[in-house]
């Protein structure tokens, strides 16, 4: 009989385990390749993960609730048909041994400090532990909560509209705080990202009669603590240049419908500009590393981030994994499925990490041009402005003489401790001759 080994597969740089939460399929079941085996769920995210072969589940190696490791075999599937007479081993004799389970999750209680179930039997995912950590939701809060997943567990989705209704309702609120009211207390100074001893004071603040305290959400904390330990860590400088990018802006309105009827997918000006981005790293390799002490890494991969608005009006930044290996038309339905799933919440933790260089698009937003903050622990990040029409001098062997030209800012942010001015400021003026000698007749 033909068995094959389901193993639990990598789900990003940092996550090394995962709970499983409910097998889809019960031993004996006929499942196909690509067909949802199993859901789980790691600190990040929770997803599903999908058979890769056609055929028979014949062993189920783990139960629900169990922590696996990333690697480990968490079933075995026939492609033979059917199930074996035979039963296989036991489950607890794959499961990794009692020791190095009970350290896991001691681990794991140690971090999210909460049962993995709540007084009801529902079991309560990492993802959903450690953000009811984080927001203070009480045992009986979450006992209360209708849960939406298989047989009412509580979703990511579920605890999150659960805490704006707390916020703007519920006793999660902060209140007021009166004219009389004593200043607090602020924050204990805390030592510098680089640990050199330089003490960091937050200043005191005091709500003022009639102001409204909102509580940051769980992104809203991690994209904070994220940006000041970028400050803290990297000596920004910024350079700025003003792009000439008529040509661009004429040739993609020319293209831009049939491309559409033909690909079934707009073009932005996004991919155009990842384009030239990733020309521009290729031109000038020692922007696309990191620092590690004393030591620089230079990247063998260009992965491009692309910082990315939600909703809610939070920020990510899913990753093009080696965009250097894509031509424009791979680059824009990248960048088409990456934005649209990451507005939907559907990307996976392994589409948000790895990025060497990030670009930031604030002239979507009306801005002409920004100092955007670097994304650790790249070194560098670019912020591209609106293209405006504005008057121009344009130089002919005939004369000088004004016209109209689309026109951008670019404004390249980067690490002063390994990119000096002159890196910094060749790099983001290279980036400009690309988009100004853009062909207007280029086919594609």
């Amino acid at each position: 009989m033909a068995e094959i080994e389901v193993l639990l597969p990598k789900m990003g740089e940092s996550v090394a385990e995962a709970t499983v939460i409910t097998w889809l399929k019960n031993e004996g079941d006929s499942i196909e390749e690509e067909e949802s085996l199993i859901e789980i769920a790691t600190d990040k995210v929770d997803s599903e993960v999908p058979s890769p072969a056609e055929g028979v589940l014949v062993k189920r190696l783990f139960n629900e609730g169990d922590v696996v490791q990333v690697g480990e075999v968490i079933a075995i599937i026939s492609t033979d048909g059917d199930a074996p007479s035979a039963s296989p081993a036991p489950a607890e004799s794959a499961a990794p041994a009692p020791a190095a389970v009970q350290k896991v999750e001691e681990s794991v209680s140690a971090a999210v400090a909460m049962t993995k179930s709540d007084s009801n039997g529902r079991f309560l995912s990492p993802l959903v532990r450690n953000i009811a950590k984080t927001e203070g939701v009480s045992g009986s809060e979450l006992d209360a909560i209708s849960g939406s997943g298989q047989g009412g567990r509580i979703t990511k989705k579920d605890i999150l509209s659960y805490l704006e209704t707390r916020t703007n309702e519920g006793p999660a609120a902060a209140p007021v705080a009166p004219v009389a009211e004593a200043p607090k207390k602020a924050p204990a100074a805390k030592p510098s990202a680089e640990g050199q001893g330089i003490m960091i004071k937050a200043p005191t603040v005091v709500a003022n009669p009639g102001d409204e305290v909102i509580e940051m959400d769980r992104m809203r904390k991690l994209i904070a603590d994220h940006m000041v330990m970028s400050k803290h860590v990297s000596p920004h400088v910024t350079s700025y240049v003003e792009a000439d990018v008529t040509n661009l802006v004429l040739w993609r309105n020319k293209i831009k419908n049939d491309f559409q009827n033909r690909e079934g997918e707009k073009i932005t000006f996004t991919p155009i500009l990842i384009e030239a981005l990733v020309k521009t790293i290729k031109d000038f390799p020692l922007i696309n590393v990191s620092v590690d002490g004393a030591n620089v890494i230079k990247r063998k991969h260009i992965n491009i981030g692309m910082a990315t608005a939600l909703p809610s009006g939070n920020l990510i930044v899913p990753v093009i994994k080696d965009a250097d290996y894509m031509n424009l038309t791979g680059i824009t339905k990248k960048v088409n499925d990456l934005a649209g799933r990451a507005r939907e919440n559907k990307l996976s933790p392994d589409e948000i990490q790895g990025g060497t260089y990030t670009i930031t698009n604030v002239g979507s937003f009306g801005n002409v041009m920004g100092t955007p903050i670097i994304n650790q622990p790249q070194v560098a990040i670019m912020a591209v402005g609106a293209i405006r029409k504005v008057p121009a001098v344009i130089e002919t062997p005939d004369g000088d003489f004004i016209g109209i030209r689309h026109k951008m800012y670019l404004s390249h942010s980067y690490d002063h401790r390994v990119v000096d001015g002159a890196l910094g400021g060749m790099f983001v003026r290279r980036m400009a001759d690309y988009l100004e000698n853009f062909d207007i007749n280029r086919e594609i």
